[in-house]
């Protein structure tokens, strides 16, 4: 298959979904609506081949087919489209566990490209010595943190339908199947994609914080359960077959945190009690599947030879472990029912069914770890390195939480709390005081806390605040993380919350994260840190702590306020700058990184990306947020899973192991200057031009978005206008209407003026990771633009006034797009990336109809709305009208999202 066209089994598929959903339309719905997609599905193609005109001519007729089509009509048609992307979607997922295999079964094949299998030869190649990537390797410290951020729009129920699509394309795959079964196969194709197109693409609600937490949990259930001792199985015969010494069964290279019920960043509906109940439900899941284990294990270990240790500890019994894990088997069900108990609504119930047998991952991986050592001294070593091995390398990997979570507020809510703590210690005007005065008053209360008072008055906010320490305080060490803060942008912001832990009594404390994300706070992060590391009760703090101090940096809020380009930039000088504060103070440093999944918030391919920091901020140590729809897309499959924690793997291995490469000044200096110039290029269009408000409100569905109901969190911060908008519905916004400025905006800029300078940008391409990745960045988010489509949009739903202001946007996408294939030396984007080339050429036909819909939508609804301002009669069928008009709306937004793979 590798050596013939690899992805003829893809269209295959497609061709296949796509004939399967056709038949579905006919059935469900009848001949004339799928007459009627197929008529629309032939304009679209057509409208994407040949010469200019003839594109053009048939791009019309199809805006006309679709224009002014009354909603009961225009809905299935975008309905279909949709879920023909999605069905896509699924297939091209499955390509890529097909084409993992592939490269594994052939012996002449080369390894996959980042895997396991292809980099630790590579690098002892390379003259890594064996014994020093054994080390590299086992010390890896791996952290993905799922976040609830609103970006996944696809509802959980159709996840599931697709996953069985999914399942079903794999057992086609199979070359022993019979007819019988290969019918059987396609039987349950059409059974699921009807099931799918009868069902609400739509929430119908917005879910609460604790139905996030289940919806993350079911991807621990589903996949990443059996996806992480696959992959350690994996990483131990490369690392063996590389170095000769396998992987310890505790490593754990990759571990979980999440953020699902403990971000209350902006988001009033995560309490105390729901961050409370988000942990013991973590709890509870992972409890509920060790259980399963040790119940198979019990099946599987019925030999009687045993050492010793093992006989003496189960008093000589018959089938020693079945009898040793019998008592497991019984302390996890215990300590499981505790935990229900403790999540029960029903008063007092809490406690009454015993108290748990297992706190702590270790305390269940002693027996456990008995009968490993048992069976290794026995000469069963086959048997010890089979689900026993799994069970325990599941839990040095998920301990007995699967995530640790993290919570996260803004840093003016804790100087609200420790203002209250001043003022009731006879100081008042703590918000007021220098950075001096705050880091006095803070190290002496840390140096006595028990000064500190622990009645204060009531007020909400703090209330909030300080219960959620009171919560926190209440909770198993093993299950927490960190505690960020959110625009933290002073040394003060990191000691309140030291103080507030430590007045809760949480012991051991969390570490503290500050979050710079703004340009200001970027720009100052190295001397926040120098600043902290040289307060003595600090310094202290993080030697007792390991001697490593963990930073966040934000990606989304800085590409929001700098765009892409400048955000690029600052991020990489703040990385360097946080990474000399530490290193001169002996610390070491864990970079935590807080991606989206769209290029506009610091989203693309997770090895480009690791491979593009700065020299010495990679050392085997990397924390990364995982987010909406990148969940799905990563780990929705077992064998996508797999490979996603391989190339997270390899990346850092790389990046640690790399020999830092001093960076040329020159390339310094004319990143400085595209930096500040790509600025000023943004914030001339986005903070300075009063037009553009009105625009962005025009031209986009954004004031739609949040009927979508994708997460618990509101759209938006309190306050009005741009800024009160967050990251994500800026980014999904634009990337509905195609024009994706949000992701290119400023790289106009980029476009060389001179044969030197074009020399210089490509020298840099070709040289510089950082550079590199920067530009394929803006290269895969120009290739999903398109300006004809974002023509249409301006063209049917910007006023006359704004027409230039649109018209001008869609020049600089065409000077941005210049630029690139200037650097890159291509006449046409993605060049070197064929695959992807393809996917979003195959896409677009089935993407157009449905924006074309959606801008007719809005069009009409802006139009019903005016009406409805205007006159005051006929008020309630015309609110009805409205309500009709955005449900379908919601559907073509849900499709685009589809389409395009991205959301936020």
């Amino acid at each position: 298959m590798l050596f013939e066209d690899p992805h003829k089994p893809l269209r295959d598929d497609v061709r296949l979904l796509g004939t399967l959903l056709g038949e579905t339309l006919r059935r469900q719905e009848g001949d004339a609506l799928f007459e009627r997609v197929e008529r629309v599905r032939g304009l679209a193609k057509r409208a994407r081949r040949g010469d200019a005109e003839a594109s053009r001519r048939a791009f019309d007729q199809l805006a006309g087919e679709l224009a002014d089509m009354p909603v009961d009509a225009a809905l299935p048609i975008a309905r279909a489209f949709a879920h023909f992307l999605n069905l896509a979607n699924v297939a091209e997922q499955h390509h890529r566990v097909r084409r993992r295999r592939a490269y594994q079964r052939n012996p002449h094949a080369h390894a996959q490209p980042a895997s396991i299998e292809e980099a630790l030869p590579r690098l002892i190649t390379a003259g890594v010595p064996a014994a020093a990537l054994h080390s590299a390797v086992c010390s890896l410290r791996i952290e993905l943190v799922i976040t609830a951020h609103p970006t996944e729009i696809m509802r959980r129920t159709l996840q599931i339908k697709y996953n069985a699509v999914a399942d079903a394309l794999a057992g086609l795959d199979r070359l022993d199947a019979t007819p019988l079964e290969r019918e059987t196969l396609i039987e349950t194709l059409r059974r699921e994609i009807t099931a799918a197109w009868e069902t609400e693409e739509i929430r119908r609600g917005r879910p609460s914080p604790l139905d996030e937490v289940r919806s993350a949990l079911a991807i621990f259930d589903q996949t990443l359960w059996n996806a992480v001792p696959e992959y350690l199985r994996s990483l131990d015969r490369a690392l063996r077959g590389a170095t000769g010494r396998g992987l310890p069964i505790e490593a754990a290279p990759i571990r979980f945190g999440s953020w699902i019920g403990g971000d209350r960043d902006g988001n009033p509906a995560v309490t105390a009690e729901v961050t409370r109940r988000a942990c013991l439900a973590s709890r509870w899941t992972a409890l509920s599947l060790y259980a399963r284990e040790i119940e198979r294990l019990r099946e599987e270990l019925s030999m009687n030879d045993a050492s010793d240790v093992l006989l003496a500890r189960v008093g000589g019994a018959h089938e020693p472990y079945r009898a040793l894990l019998r008592d497991v088997q019984r302390g996890v069900e215990q300590t499981r029912r505790h935990v229900e108990d403790q999540l029960s609504l029903r008063a007092k119930r809490a406690g009454l069914r015993g108290e748990e047998i297992y706190s702590t991952a270790a305390q269940l991986a002693e027996p456990l770890r008995l009968c490993f050592d048992s069976l290794n001294a026995t000469g069963n070593g086959l048997i010890a390195n089979g689900r026993l091995a799994d069970v325990l390398r599941r839990l040095s990997a998920f301990g007995l939480t699967l995530v640790r979570l993290d919570v996260r507020q803004e840093a003016e809510r804790h100087t609200e709390a420790i203002e209250l703590i001043a003022r009731r210690m006879g100081r008042p005007g703590y918000g007021d005081w220098s950075e001096e005065e705050r880091i006095e008053f803070l190290t002496n209360a840390l140096a006595d806390v028990t000064r500190v008072p622990a009645d204060l008055p009531h007020n909400p906010r703090t209330s909030d605040v300080l219960q959620t320490f009171d919560a926190l305080a209440s909770m198993p060490a093993e299950s927490l993380g960190a505690y960020i803060i959110t625009m933290a942008s002073r040394p003060s912001d990191v000691l309140a919350v030291e103080l507030l832990q430590r007045r809760a009594g949480l012991a051991p404390p969390l570490r503290v994260v500050p979050l710079f994300e703004t340009a200001r706070d970027l720009r100052a992060s190295g001397g926040v840190i120098d600043v902290l590391l040289l307060i003595p009760w600090y310094r202290d703090r993080v030697r007792r702590a390991g001697d490593r101090q963990e930073v966040m940096i934000g990606y989304s809020d800085s590409a929001k306020e700098l765009g892409r380009v400048a955000a690029a930039w600052e991020l990489y000088t703040a990385q360097e700058s946080i990474v000399s504060a530490c290193a001169a103070h002996g610390v070491a440093l864990t970079l935590f990184h807080g991606r989206g999944g769209s290029v506009g918030r610091g989203g693309g391919p997770t090895y480009l990306a690791i491979q593009s920091q700065p020299p010495g901020s990679v050392d085997g140590t990397l924390r990364v947020t995982e987010q909406g729809e990148m969940i799905q897309a990563k780990f929705g499959l077992p064998g996508i899973a797999v490979r996603t924690l391989e190339v997270y793997t390899t990346a850092t291995l790389n990046a640690a192991l790399a020999k830092p490469r001093a960076i040329d000044p020159r390339w310094r200096s004319v990143m400085d200057r595209l930096a500040a110039s790509a600025h000023a290029a943004f914030r001339q269009v986005v903070h300075d031009d009063p037009r553009f408000p009105s625009y962005f409100r025009a031209a986009t569905p954004e004031a739609e978005l949040d009927a979508l109901h994708i997460g618990s969190r509101p759209a938006r911060r309190p306050g009005g206008g741009l800024s009160a908008l967050r990251a994500i519905p800026w980014q999904f916004a634009w990337t509905q209407t195609r024009l994706l400025l949000a992701s290119w905006l400023g790289a106009e800029v980029m476009l060389p003026s001179s044969e030197e300078e074009r020399g210089a940008y490509r020298e840099m391409y070709r040289d510089w990771p950082f550079f590199r990745s920067m530009v394929d960045l803006l290269q895969m988010a120009l290739a999903k633009a398109d300006e004809g489509i974002a023509a249409h949009y301006d063209r049917h739903l910007v006023p006359d006034d704004l027409q230039p202001l649109a018209s001008s946007l869609r020049v600089r996408l065409q000077r941005a797009t210049a630029a690139v294939l200037a650097i890159t030396g291509h006449d046409r984007l993605l060049a070197d990336a064929l695959v992807l080339r393809r996917s979003i050429d195959v896409r677009n036909p089935y993407v157009d109809p449905i924006n074309l819909v959606q801008v007719d939508l809005l069009r009409r609804l802006t139009a019903l709305r005016s009406v409805l301002t205007d006159d005051g009669s006929g008020e309630e069928s015309r609110a009805h009208d409205i309500a009709v008009l955005r449900a379908a709306l919601m559907v073509t937004i849900n499709g685009i999202a589809a389409g395009m793979r991205n959301t936020g």
